[in-house]
């Protein structure tokens, strides 16, 4: 593990393998999909994986800003050194998006199911979300701010949510409940920014899953609508909680070609 200092003093901690390009993963080393797909990667990549700020080793200056997470990815890729690509999952997939809209020195972009709610007859997360998380935060509720994350604003059925608690990632998940509303303040309002996407001129590829929500499907396929020239994939029998296996492969050809 090493670390990088962003614009405003915050200790991004990271670690890199493999050789190759840079690539970004955006999410956390200690849980979700990158630990294990950064390995997949690393044959053909240098893989950077990283804490996001407040999570794992990684510092938390206050307030919290979705501009400072753009800040900290723009030191690793100053660390990193051109060309880098970015890759990101869910609402890390929203944060790529920005930083590439931003005009970050990025050359390729790819996305995994970014949660954005598209019209209506899907699932939508609360109004109050960002409130209703901040009350159960007061009052350390960390593993009731999971699921609710998970249930009422991801869309994830009841059942999913009821066997949470047993599965192995559940206290990493609790650990960094408290950066749950930082991921709210990236999604803003849920709908997708069409307007910075239709800026985004790089290669960029966006996935989903065949049997995810109908709302997560539509939001890949209009986010893949608004950016010029953009792929898009479905891969068959996937959901937002995607499997390495299948989309290392995806990710490898998309990013080599």
């Amino acid at each position: 593990m090493e670390k990088v200092i962003s614009k405003d003093g915050t200790s991004i901690a990271y670690e890199k393998l493999g050789k190759g390009p840079a690539l970004g993963a955006l999410c956390s080393r200690a849980f979700g999909p990158m630990s294990k797909l950064s390995q997949m990667l690393a044959e053909h990549f240098t893989v950077y994986i990283y804490d996001r700020r407040g999570r794992n080793q990684s510092g938390d200056t206050k307030p919290y800003n979705m501009e400072r997470e753009l800040e900290d990815i723009d030191a690793l890729i100053k660390m990193a050194g051109s060309p880098v690509y970015i890759a990101g999952v869910s609402s890390g997939a929203a944060l790529a998006l920005e930083a590439v809209a931003k005009g970050l020195p990025i050359s390729k972009l790819a996305m995994y199911e970014p949660p954005y709610v598209v019209g209506a007859g899907g699932h939508e997360p609360p109004a109050d979300s960002k409130e209703r998380m901040m009350k159960m935060l007061e009052s350390d509720k960390r593993g009731a701010m999971v699921k609710f994350f998970m249930h009422d604003m991801i869309g994830m059925p009841a059942f999913f949510t009821a066997i949470f608690p047993l599965m192995p990632v559940w206290s990493k998940l609790k650990a960094v409940a408290h950066t749950l509303p930082y991921d709210i303040s990236i999604m803003a309002d849920y709908r997708v920014p069409a307007e910075r996407a239709s800026s985004i001129k790089i290669p960029t590829f966006v996935m989903g899953g065949g049997k995810s929500p109908v709302s997560l499907k539509g939001a890949v396929k209009v986010v893949a609508e608004a950016i010029p020239n953009c792929k898009m994939s479905m891969l068959p029998g996937q959901t937002h909680n995607v499997s390495n296996a299948v989309l290392a492969p995806e990710l490898i050809k998309f990013f080599i070609n």
